[in-house]
């Protein structure tokens, strides 16, 4: 029972906050075993260790885990194959801004038995590459190599420290097996002296500038993609655009950042191939948060419209090619910005008044937005239409319940469709590696054992997440969801790709362009073999309704996942 540099290692991660270790352990990681094996002998509290078979599926939970609470959880992968194996996840995490601790053992720097944990097995050599980090390096925060296991402390604080502080997202630390197992005096460490990085404000000259612009605009419009991640500054943000009446519209939004009930929403735009109509007629646009406020070849502001940016990373770093036209840029965070620039009208003599035709307007275009998705939703013929199963989840599930959103080709369904009105209740990755949803649905769960969750996914993304693992993690662990399969029988987005660049070319015409899931698998069935879910497998809409309710009664009151696989 010695204190090695994987008992720090431990004692760190709960030091920073971390509740669970998701792990697919590997002979790197003797150490932490063994540190876990005498905690529990010895009663002390360690993180709670989560057996994931596949480490995507790891990823994905601590991902989800992490949207929900803003809290970085840990994911313990073997070595370069086991991070190899993170893949997408890797990319969601790092786009979708998602703090998260990645930890991966090195192969043994040793080969004769120079110091425990020298190499021992065949695979030692094989696995031993020459630059591991730089497998991740361009999707990290912070990447570094545990060297001494005297400072493994301040290594993984200071690590947790870029993971928190905006722009948040994943690091990725290692270690050799040897550095693991070193015997070290045990280390203390002052957690209040690695604080997160305080969020940046607006410069007062820019309060004022914005403020003006947003009175005197005709048509003043907001788009965001991701502020609602942040659950605290939308209440600011439902402030100011009532005090001034301006629109708001969500583009790309990976979680709801504005009440979708409200007069002043505007809609949501994904990838439709139509100029959105709000966007075409603002005079002034401010973006708060957001990595893709239009897409310019088929959607974009006049050439008149005075652009504002703010972002906590405006540069977008990571990201080659970008760039709105906007004549203010600043990186702020979004509430601490909607606070100033709401005290700053505090000060004001601003007469309401002056905002009551383009309140008019505004609440004019939300009602006809209503009553077009209130006549799409109604159930057409025999068939299921995209419209009519998502409004009928919404409805079963209630208004409280939170959707994990990753149908792809319905994402724009989902969010118009699903009846989610709260911050919280609405979510996606924040990138675009599919496969997301299910270990994202166990680490919510985990996160909020008391709240209904429910993924919607496309046939195809429900693939893409490994289900065996999510529905075996989802029973071992207690987390039961709801998963709703829009089965359209194969990769629809490619499909739809393909004859928007060649509208009139071969592959518009063709019935098999590679992207068929003929013959189906048993999708529900997957998930009831693998953690004893409750399948439905429903093709007309009238079964629809009582599949939903049976599904509901299988997580609320037996506890267990259920799976509808609807064909639509």
């Amino acid at each position: 029972m010695s204190y090695t540099t994987g008992t720090a290692f431990l004692e760190a991660l709960l030091e920073t906050g971390v509740e669970y270790v998701f792990a697919n352990l590997g002979s790197d990681h003797t150490s932490i075993v063994e540190a876990y094996a005498a905690g529990r002998r010895a009663g002390k509290k360690l993180p709670q260790l989560i057996t994931a078979p596949h480490e995507f599926v790891a990823m994905t939970a601590a991902h989800g885990f992490a949207q929900v609470t803003g809290r970085a959880q840990a994911v313990v992968v073997h070595v370069e194959c086991g991070t190899q194996s993170l893949a997408g996840a890797v990319h969601n995490a790092a786009k979708g801004r998602v703090p998260l601790l990645v930890f991966a053992g090195m192969s043994p720097a040793t080969q004769e038995g120079e110091a425990r944990g020298s190499r021992n097995e065949f695979i030692h050599w094989l696995q031993d590459v020459f630059d591991q980090r730089g497998l991740v390096r361009g999707y990290m925060r912070y990447d570094n190599e545990i060297r001494v296991g005297a400072n493994v402390k301040q290594i993984v604080h200071r690590a947790m420290q870029f993971a928190h502080s905006e722009p948040s997202g994943p690091v990725y630390l290692v270690a050799a097996r040897e550095i693991m197992e070193a015997e070290i005096a045990p280390v203390t460490l002052d957690r209040a002296k690695w604080p997160t990085i305080a969020p940046s404000a607006l410069p007062p000259t820019a309060v004022a500038s914005i403020a003006k612009l947003l009175i005197d605009a005709k048509r003043p419009l907001i788009v965001t993609s991701y502020l609602g991640r942040n659950l605290a500054a939308v209440a600011p943000l439902v402030r100011l655009c009532e005090r001034l009446a301006v629109g708001v519209v969500e583009s790309v939004p990976n979680h709801l950042s504005f009440p979708h009930d409200h007069v002043l929403y505007q809609g949501s735009q994904w990838n439709e191939p139509r100029q959105n109509v709000a966007l075409a007629e603002a005079d002034v646009v401010l973006v708060i948060d957001s990595d893709v406020p239009w897409i310019p070849q088929i959607n974009r502001p006049s050439k008149d419209a005075r652009i504002v940016h703010i972002d906590v990373d405006p540069l977008k770093q990571q990201m080659p090619l970008w760039y709105i036209g906007a004549e203010q840029v600043y990186r702020a965070d979004a509430k601490l910005a909607l606070e100033q620039i709401n005290s700053y009208l505090d000060t004001e003599k601003v007469d309401p008044a002056k905002f009551s035709e383009r309140r008019g307007h505004f609440e004019k275009r939300h009602a006809e937005r209503v009553a077009h998705l209130k006549k799409a939703e109604q159930p057409s013929g025999d068939g299921i239409t995209p419209e009519y199963l998502a409004a009928c989840v919404g409805r079963a599930i209630g208004p409280d319940a939170i959707i994990l959103s990753e149908g792809v080709t319905n994402f724009h369904v989902v969010g118009n469709h699903a009846g989610r009105t709260k911050p919280g209740t609405l979510m996606a990755s924040g990138g675009g590696s599919l496969g997301w949803n299910g270990g994202a649905a166990v680490g919510v769960k985990l996160a909020k054992p008391d709240a209904f969750v429910t993924t919607m996914t496309g046939d195809g993304t429900y693939m893409f997440s490994i289900p065996s693992t999510v529905h075996w993690m989802a029973r071992r662990y207690r987390t039961p969801f709801l998963q709703v399969i829009f089965n359209n029988k194969g990769w629809r987005a490619p499909r739809m790709s393909a004859t928007s660049v060649h509208p009139e070319g071969l592959a518009s015409r063709g019935d098999d362009i590679g992207v068929s899931f003929e013959a189906p698998p048993d999708y529900a069935g997957i998930a009831a073999a693998a953690g004893g879910a409750h399948p439905e497998r429903i093709r007309h809409a009238e079964e629809v309704v009582p599949a939903l309710e049976r599904a509901v009664r299988a997580v609320r009151e037996e506890g267990r996942c259920a799976v509808v696989d609807a064909s639509i």
